[in-house]
């Protein structure tokens, strides 16, 4: 194909065809990244050659146009039409560029192009293939290798067959055969020949090869060669099994990507577990134990359901068989199902299911026994995805299905089937009838619609008979909280019923309760037992109806006979207790009647006998918790028939009973707890208000206030629900405070005695640390217990530290290279690598500042005359002993390598020798004249500094340092020495002979060269640093979060945990982290964009982070690294990066396990000879022993990014996407160890016809792109079923290796410190006797110190993930997963549904459930603090809110669900009250906290407005009591956020100190830490109960920046307005009523005692946004948001216009859960309106104009009026609309009619009826809240009223009160930001002093600028 007359006739062809679509700027693009990384998805199989063609670009220009034009035309025969997304642009762009290459390229090497490619691709082969295959790496031979496979595909399109010559043909088959031995590969180059790769020569890969290779005796798949065979597949007659998995997936047809994928995961596994307990030494085998564990640990599940089902094991070994290669094969079998399984990964028993049919395929096979079908199941020779088509697909399509009617979670629970439901389906005996192959016309399958072509309609959802759910229904109802807790309501019920009926008592004392009556009263708490039992047994049928479709005939009968049997107490004991009321009895009369004559006693008390005998067979129990696990698990008929009443049957939530320890521990803090909680509530609560009780019951009430529907009632009953209500939803809540209390407590005692915050100061880690070698070798370095008894011995002791050294200095570089450190304070941090040559230990210098100089002033003061005084002195502080000695060898060493000429030496030797023999004999000052060593010390610095100056000129430089060195041997022979001069003289005795040889002329000869010696001069720095540092060195570390890493890692070594295992022993892990489209790495752009302020991110974090940017500054200034203006951009980017919550972050400190894992390798290979040489001469040697280290560090840890979107990100045109893939991008060339995984999304063409496919696919980085390692086809788009998180990590967590894994999200950090410590965690593993399935780890929130509200949220968490864990964990036994930085026993988890759950909304917080799951299937969790990891929180007010609205939307969606059920059933009394409290408990007790301010205000109004109060305190017996008041105070506690404070001060106390807890604990205080957390109260409440009654649940993503910016008063109503504004003014109305309408008779004094608290959440609920909010109080930017605001309510809405544009569709947008809740959702929503109905009720019988009428027609006077006001409002809209443009006179006269019509009707109204100003107020108090009831009706009944045609009049009544809103919360902030002192009061309050400063400069600035453009 010749150029010249062929590619212009193409030109010409496609230029008729090309259009004009080129929508990406290409000019500002890379043109080769555009070539081969912007690939529309339908053409991806011409990136490569693409990319082949950018390589070669600059060695041949021609042939890569060659290969583009060979692109081009493969992309024509594609896509002729370019009907694919994105095709005709690229073919557009792609012709140009080959139009453009075909003027300007030449052949080379030849005259036309054939003859130019076969002499390009000859030379390749020869240059890179024949030479190179010996000598590089298997990945370059791979990317070789692929270069010339793609230009031999060009070279014969180019090359007409018969030109090739022979030499091509045989270079060409050469290339094909090493291809398939040089893949790219993830970690193992399994097929690479040539040069070893370093991990394929360990013993145990080599093993575990070996045993995979073995495929002898299997049978072969003896069909492969038959007629039916498609003729496509030519090459699979052919295909050689290698090894297992080869042979499995030739008989079930696996996918390639998978098999390869599932090989190097399982010979890792295998490698790595055998290796742990084998010696390196004649290592050839495979332990057959190594394999029985595995396959333990894989199938544990599986053998557990096959005895639940009853069914037989399918794991048999057929005799004459190898057993460990037929477990091989199964264990393989497992790994490529669950490899494949998509989705279904989330229904384990799903995948049980298919392993065991699969399984009994294999044994058939292996066995030679025909199947039951008499063929294989997927017939013959099947292709690669045949599995994939026939099992995944079918389950997938029913997920699909049914996620469909799900409508993006806003479907009722009930109405679909999730994860869950479908996995349960599994846990019956029906899913074995589904058969195999599955019957798709089967049970499971037989509404499982086809899936809708993705251009339909994504919201068509079929109907059609729904499938019932199984097991479990999630209703929307708060009876789950009751249903899933009801042990302990009964319990706080019978107690408080118990306790109320004491207190009734004539004494009212405890011991009321012995008293005959009292105690026959006390029993009837039986009978509210029954009661509420019979209540549970209801709620079990109503709430389960919906599956009972589902469930087997024992499980309803079940239901059914505890139905009927808590019906039958129910009536059974309340008639037994009335016949008992004729015979009462005492507690002291029953026990002598039953032990004399038991035959006499009553009916009732036989009845509860008889009731009891079960609770005290639990009672029992309890105390048995082996039995009763034995026997819950057990699958015995007999005993499952035995426990068949007491326990559902389900698969998980079996024996979830703890060990007796652990039984008692727990036991004991509940029984402490409740005694205390019970105790404050009986004297507190209780008892004092039953006095006051009985008194108002006996006051009789005539004269009421306003129309009374019941004045006869008796008691005055109102009062005493109004009086009681409160105080028993405070009954019921304040067990959530004693709670806080009493971990507070043992949380602290706990983490004492775990050694927690022992060195906590700069001062406790110089006072401890020539401990800290000692115990950093003994908990860190792996060492047996012999090792340990030597650590005595000097030289193993001077070892410690050499090894210690090492770590400590990587840990000080690590920190030095965050920029937390200065260069000089790392000097001072450092400890030397040689110490050989010293014979003390040398300390960091920051140990030893001003050691020194205080010791020459100590000798120079010195009076004594005997030399051990003063060497006591200096002895009595070790480390200035040390500092001595080792500043006179250091000094000694420095001049003696530094002098020439041996007479010198011999001068330096002997003053040397006669201050040895001195000091020995006891003469030192006599020999030697102290007055002389303070001038010396001032010689010696200089001396030092001269060594240390950078050289302009060598004969200046060497002549300075003679002058200095001749001073100092002056002073020491002179002034020093008593006989100085005898050593000189001596000297040039014995130098005499020399010629020419003069006193003066002594030490002039010296090497200058020395000073390029790297350690000689370290050793300078050091003594420089010995002899200058003084006091200020004893603050070194200055920056805080250095100081705080410091202490923390020194401490760790202190605290308990397991010893280190050698690198090559120890369990392998992966790091798994989500990403979607988060920041990566900040831009240019983004780091310099300003605010409104003038203020950007670089420059709030130089104000935040001052220190750290001078130490980065003085880094890439330095004058050796010598960096470009691009690299110092670079770097600003990244130390803006490294402090932001970015990816890169996130990345750099996960990287940190690779380094730790290297630095042990090298401390555990280095010969003592090799380790003074240091990790870093190690790190850069390159040798073998550098390679081995990396290979085990491979082999122990993968890191996988599971970036979901990376290749939409690669192709998109946003300039921020494309930002993000470039980044990630560069992360995967910085880290080569770095893996990322996506979801890969490519358009094909399938019979003429476009359909998408979905791919898995892994990444790593290469040497310019990335390379695709595995790609593993899905059955559809996986994120379209769940959640998008767990979705996310589920795709991905098939490409993780080990026994372990971490899931850390990508707002974390780590350290090297921290990491050094990993192996010591995962040993927790092995180590436990009860092994953890989950190791929960310390967080440490780096955020802190970005803003006051940063800090709250810092402090908050932190005692959340410390001593809340710490406690949960232990005693309490109920900690979960919280999202990170949590390590999940791999396989117990991928084979028990994975890492979290993920069905949509019912699991919106995935994490925790991840814990849930573990909890009930057997795993058991832990906590462990000796290790942090980093972790970013919101920041601003807005997204911290978000997130609270998150989690209490996913803590609603968990009161719902399942698992809280489960857990909340089977868990014992005392573990079920901690998993309630530190739970949804948490929710439901802040939204009682919440409706106590209600019912509260409600009963006070209530009795104020109705005058009962005024009647019953003139009473002459009632005085008023404060009972109520008192016993009130508790919920306040809880609102001012008390409550969190309380276990933040403790753990700040613990960790620093409680005199810096309390200084903080004031601060916070001063900073309105508790408006912040009173207003986080009110978010927590609002959606909590929202999400329980109508859902809504959704993610919310918080954005995790900087918050530098003002948000605006539109964006804070809208995401307020709800949640807290209108709950905040009705709260106001509440109040000034009570105040107003009771002013007459009560103090004000009591009133604000009462109201205190209530006002406080008032105003935090309606100001604290504002407050919190930068800026907020600014002038003129509180003019802008009026603007604003007002543009917003005034815009229209409509399809298509966002919430933030138009109050319409924010209006709109708020209802959203009303339209998809239920009719009782409905019903309950207008039920809690009719509450501001009694507004009106109450106040208009309080007008004067009702003149103390109190007929009912007063109230239906005021709804005539409310209604004409309304109408009136209503006429003018109309009026507007339909005169105001065209009949605007209309208009007028009937504003004009209107007008006079009012002013007459109050005239009269005043005059005639007594209307005065005051009612005019009232009837405002009466009638707004009485029209906002109306507006929320109509909310609530939308389809009514828009039938109605009333919708309009609706939203335009709304627009009214949100102006009216609006206006009332935005007065007092105009107010206020009138007052300048205000908003600079608020910034100080809101960012930290340096930061306040720096905005102000900036300010002064701005405006000083804009004066000079002014003056211009």
């Amino acid at each position: 194909m010749a150029s010249s007359s062929t590619v212009p006739q193409r030109s010409q062809s496609r230029r008729m065809s090309r259009a004009q679509t080129m929508l990406v700027d290409l000019q500002n693009e890379d043109s080769s990244a555009m070539d081969s990384e912007l690939v529309p998805s339908s053409l991806a199989v011409i990136a490569p050659i693409l990319r082949v063609a950018n390589e070669i670009q600059e060695d041949n220009p021609r042939v890569a146009y060659l290969c583009r034009f060979h692109a081009f035309e493969k992309a024509h025969r594609m896509d002729p039409t370019s009907s694919g997304r994105g095709v005709r642009q690229f073919k557009t762009y792609l012709l140009h560029r080959l139009e453009k290459e075909e003027q300007e390229t030449r052949p080379r090497l030849a005259r036309n192009d054939p003859k130019e490619i076969q002499l390009y691709y000859q030379n390749y082969y020869e240059n890179n293939i024949k030479r190179g295959q010996q000598t590089k790496k298997p990945e370059e031979m791979a990317k070789i290798l692929q270069i010339a496979t793609v230009l031999y595909d060009v070279l014969k399109t180019v090359v007409p067959s018969s030109k090739v010559d022979e030499e091509t043909h045989k270079y060409a088959e050469d290339v094909k055969r090493k291809r398939e031995q040089y893949e790219h590969y993830n970690i193992l180059p399994l097929n690479a020949t040539g040069a070893k790769s370093a991990i394929m020569e360990l013993p145990e890969i080599k093993a575990a090869i070996r045993a995979l290779h073995n495929v002898q005796n299997l049978p072969m798949s003896r069909v492969r060669a038959t007629p039916n065979v498609p003729h496509a597949l030519p090459e699979e007659k052919d295909k050689s099994v290698v090894d297992i998995l080869d042979w499995l997936s030739s008989y079930f047809g696996f996918q390639k990507g998978n098999v390869a994928n599932q090989r190097e995961h399982l010979i890792l596994l295998l490698a790595n577990m055998d290796v742990r307990y084998k010696n390196s030494e004649n290592y050839i085998q495979l332990s057959s134990t190594t394999v029985d564990q595995l396959m333990d640990k894989i199938f544990k599940n599986y053998k557990s359901w096959c005895k639940y089902l009853r069914c037989d094991l399918k794991i048999r070994i057929p005799e004459g068989f190898d057993k460990q290669q037929i477990c091989l094969i199964y264990i393989g079998l497992y790994l490529l199902i669950w490899g494949e399984a998509s989705n279904i990964r989330f229904m384990p028993e799903c995948i049980c299911y298919i392993f065991h049919n699969m399984a009994k395929e294999v044994y058939d096979v292996i066995s030679n026994v025909p199947s039951a079908s008499g063929d294989m199941y997927y017939g013959d020779a099947p292709d690669d995805e045949a599995f994939l088509r026939n099992v995944i697909t079918p389950i997938y399509q029913v997920l699909r299905k049914e996620a469909k009617r799900n409508k993006g979670g806003k479907t009722s629970h009930s109405r679909w089937r999730n994860y869950d439901d479908l996995n349960e389906y599994f846990w019956s005996e029906r899913c074995l009838k589904l058969g195999w192959p599955m019957q798709l016309k089967a049970d499971f399958f037989a509404n499982s619609e086809p899936i809708l072509p993705a251009n339909d309609r994504t919201n068509q959802v079929h109907t059609g008979k729904r499938k019932p759910k199984t097991n479990f229904v999630e209703a929307r109802t708060f009876w789950h909280l009751y249903r899933s807790f009801d042990r302990m309501w009964i319990f706080f019920t019978l107690a408080f019923q118990a306790m109320v009926i004491v207190a009734w008592s004539s004494s009212g004392s405890l011991l009321a309760f012995f008293e005959e009556d009292v105690f026959r009263r006390v029993t009837s708490i039986f009978i509210t037992q029954a009661f509420l039992n019979f209540l549970q047994a209801a709620l079990d049928i109503i709430l389960s109806l919906n599956a009972w479709r589902s469930l087997k005939f024992t499980q309803i009968l079940r239901y059914v006979l505890k139905f009927a049997v808590a019906t039958v107490w129910a009536v059974v004991l309340p008639i037994g207790y009335a016949s008992s009321v004729l015979n009462p009895t005492g507690l002291v009369k029953l026990f002598s009647d039953w032990a004399g004559n038991w035959q006499s006693q009553t009916f009732y008390n036989y009845a509860v006998a008889i009731y009891l005998i079960p609770n005290i067979l639990a009672a029992i129990m309890f105390f048995l918790p082996f039995l009763r696990r034995t026997m819950e698990r057990s699958n015995w008929r007999i005993i499952t028939l035995f426990m068949w009443w007491a326990q559902p049957k389900l698969y998980v939530g079996r024996g979830l009973h703890e060990s007796i320890f652990s039984l008692l521990k727990y036991t004991l803090f509940w029984i402490m707890l409740l005694i205390s909680k019970l105790a404050f509530s009986y004297y507190v609560e209780i008892l004092p208000l039953v006095g006051p009780t009985k008194l108002i019951m006996d006051v009789h009430v005539v004269n009421y206030e306003w129309h009374e529907f019941f004045p006869n009632a008796t008691y005055n009953i109102g009062v005493v629900i109004a009086i009681w209500a409160p105080i028993v939803l405070v009954y019921f809540m304040d067990a959530q405070i004693w709670y806080s209390i009493f971990s507070t407590l043992f949380g602290g005692i706990h983490g004492a005695l775990s050694h927690l915050g022992e060195i906590r100061t700069l001062g406790m880690l110089r006072s401890r640390f020539d401990d800290v070698p000692l115990a950093f070798c003994d908990r860190l370095l792996p060492s047996s217990k012999e090792d340990r008894k030597k650590y005595m011995d000097e030289a193993i002791h001077r070892q410690n530290i050499a090894n210690f050294s090492q770590v400590w200095n990587e840990f000080i570089e690590s920190m030095r290279k965050e920029d937390l450190l200065s260069n000089e304070e790392r000097d001072l941090l450092l400890v030397p690598y040689s110490s050989s040559d010293i014979s003390v230990v040398q300390w960091p210098p920051f140990l030893l500042a001003s050691k020194i100089p205080i010791a020459l002033d100590m000798a120079k003061d010195f009076k004594g005359r005997e030399d051990a005084d003063l060497f006591k002195k200096i002895k009595s502080d070790g480390y200035m002993l040390s500092a001595v000695i080792e500043c006179y060898e250091t000094l000694r060493d420095i001049m003696y390598g530094l002098l020439v000429d041996e007479a010198d030496r011999l001068i330096l030797r002997q003053i040397c020798f006669e201050v040895d023999t001195s000091i020995l004999q006891n003469r030192f000052l006599t020999e030697f004249r102290m007055s002389g060593m303070p001038s010396l010390s001032d010689k010696l610095e200089k001396f030092l500094k001269v060594l240390l100056s950078e050289i302009e000129s060598v004969d200046v430089y060497k002549s300075q340092i003679i002058n200095v060195l001749q001073d100092i041997i002056e002073i020491i022979t002179q002034d020093i020495m008593a006989n100085g001069n005898e050593i000189l003289e001596r000297a040039h005795v014995q130098s005499s002979y020399l010629e020419n040889e003069k006193k003066e002329q002594r030490f002039e000869k010296i090497n200058i060269h020395l000073i390029e010696n790297k350690s000689w001069k370290e050793k300078v720095v050091r003594l420089f640093l010995l002899l200058t540092v003084k006091e200020s060195a004893i603050n070194v570390p200055t920056n805080l979060d250095a100081r705080r890493r410091i202490t923390f890692f020194a401490n760790s070594l202190f605290m308990n945990m397991p010893s280190a295992p050698k690198v090559r022993d120890m369990l392998s892990f992966s790091v798994l982290t989500p990403y979607y489209k988060e920041d990566v790495l900040y831009s240019v752009e983004e780091l310099n964009k300003e605010n409104e302020d003038g203020i950007s991110i670089l420059f709030y974090l130089q104000k935040i982070y001052p220190d750290e940017w001078a130490n980065f500054l003085h880094r890439i200034n330095d004058q050796k690294q010598n960096y470009s203006m691009e690299m110092k951009n670079d770097l600003t980017r990244q130390w803006v990066s490294y402090r932001g919550q970015t990816l890169s972050r996130t990345v750099r400190g996960m990287m940190y396990y690779k380094r730790a894992l290297e630095v042990q390798c090298f401390l555990e290979m280095a010969r003592d000879s090799e380790i003074p040489g240091g990790y870093r001469n190690f790190e850069s040697s390159g040798d073998d022993e550098k390679a081995f280290a990396e290979a085990l560090a491979d082999m122990k840890f993968t890191y996988v990014v599971s970036c979901q979107v990376y290749g939409a990100q690669k192709k998109s045109d946003d300039q921020r996407d494309r930002s993000c893939y470039s980044n990630i991008l560069n992360l995967m060339l910085t880290y080569p160890s770095l893996r990322v995984a996506y979801i890969d999304e490519r358009e094909e063409t399938v019979n003429g016809i476009s359909q998408k496919f979905y791919y898995s696919v892994l990444l790593k980085g290469g040497d310019k792109f990335d390379e695709e390692i595995y790609r593993v086809k899905l059955p559809g788009p996986p994120t379209e079923i769940g959640e998008g998180k767990p979705e996310n990590q589920n795709h991905a967590i098939i490409f993780t290796r080990g026994e372990a894994l971490q899931t850390i999200d990508m707002n974390q950090d780590n350290y090297f410190e921290e990491a050094f410590k990993m192996r010591n965690v995962l040993k927790e593993f092995l180590d436990s006797s009860s092994r953890p399935t989950i190791l929960g780890l310390r967080e440490h929130i780096f955020t802190g110190s970005v803003s006051s509200l940063a800090w709250f949220m810092s402090n908050q968490e932190t005692s959340f993930v410390t001593i809340g864990q710490r406690i949960l964990a232990n005693p309490l036994r109920v900690r979960f997963h919280y999202g990170h930085p949590d390590i999940f026993d791999r396989i117990f988890h991928i084979t028990r549904g994975g890492i979290s759950k993920a069905s949509k909304t019912i699991n919106l917080s995935e994490d925790v459930f991840a814990g849930y799951n573990s909890t009930l299937r057997g795993g058991r969790i832990t906590h462990h603090e000796y290790i942090q990891v980093g972790k970013g929180r919101d920041v601003g007010m807005n997204q911290i809110s978000a997130f609270e609205a998150k989690v209490a939307n996913g803590n609603g969606e968990q009161t719902l669900s399942r698992d809280v059920y489960r857990l909340g059933r089977r868990f014992d009394f005392y573990r079920m009250l901690s998993f309630y409290f530190t739970t949804v408990g948490f929710y439901f007790s802040s939204m009682v906290t919440v409706l106590t301010v209600y019912v509260f205000l409600y009963g006070r109004v209530y009795m104020v407005m109705s005058g009962l109060e005024k009647n019953i305190l003139a009473s002459p017996n009632i005085h008023q009591s404060k009972a109520l008041e008192e016993a009130l105070a508790t919920p306040s506690v809880f609102q001012l956020g008390l409550l969190l404070v309380l276990p933040m001060v403790m753990e700040i106390g613990l960790e620093k100190g409680f005199r810096t807890a309390l200084g903080d604990f004031i601060i916070m205080q001063l900073q309105l830490a508790s408006v912040f957390f009173t207003f986080q109260l009110g978010t927590k409440a609002h959606y909590f109960g929202r999400t329980i009654l109508h859902g809504g649940a959704k993610y919310r993503a918080t954005g995790r920046g900087f918050v530098v910016f003002h948000a605006k008063f539109a964006e804070n109503y809208r995401l307020y307005s709800r949640s807290h504004f209108v709950k905040g003014l009705e709260l106001v109305i509440l109040l000034v009523l009570y105040e107003v309408y009771g002013d007459s008779y009560r103090s004000s004094n009591l009133y604000l005692f009462i109201t205190f608290s209530l006002w406080f959440l008032v105003a935090s609920w309606l100001f604290a946004p504002f407050v919190f909010n930068p800026s907020g109080f600014d002038w003129q930017k509180t003019v802008d948001d009026w603007t604003d605001w007002k543009r917003w309510m005034g815009n229209r809405g409509g399809i298509g216009i966002p919430t933030e544009k138009s109050w319409e569709s924010w209006w709109d947008g708020e209802q959203e859960h009303l339209k998809h809740t239920n009719i009782r959702g409905r019903i309950l929503e207008i039920i809690l309106v009719f509450r501001f109905f009694i507004f009106q009720y109450g106040i208009v019988y309080h007008l004067d104009i009702a003149h103390h009428s109190k007929s009912l027609l007063v109230y239906g006077l005021s709804w005539i009026v409310l209604l004409s006001a309304l109408l009136v409002l209503k006429m003018v809209s109309m009026g507007r609309r339909k005169f105001g443009t065209d009949f605007q006179l209309m208009f007028r006269i009937l504003k004009a009619l209107l007008f006079l019509g009012f002013v007459s009707v109050m005239t009269v109204l005043f005059v005639v009826c007594g209307l005065t100003i005051s009612d005019l107020f009232a009837c405002l108090l009466a009638f707004l809240p009485s029209g906002w009831a109306l507006l929320l009706i109509g909310q609530a009944s939308s389809p009514l009223f828009k039938r109605l045609g009333l919708w309009d009049s609706i939203k335009e009544l709304a627009r009214a009160y949100e102006y009216i809103m609006g206006l009332v919360i935005f007065a007092p902030i105009a107010i206020l930001s009138w007052f300048p002192f205000v908003s600079e009061f608020q910034t100080r309050l809101l960012f930290n002093q340096a930061f306040s400063r720096g905005l102000q400069i900036s300010m002064i600035l701005t405006g000083r600028k804009e004066k000079t453009t002014g003056s211009k």
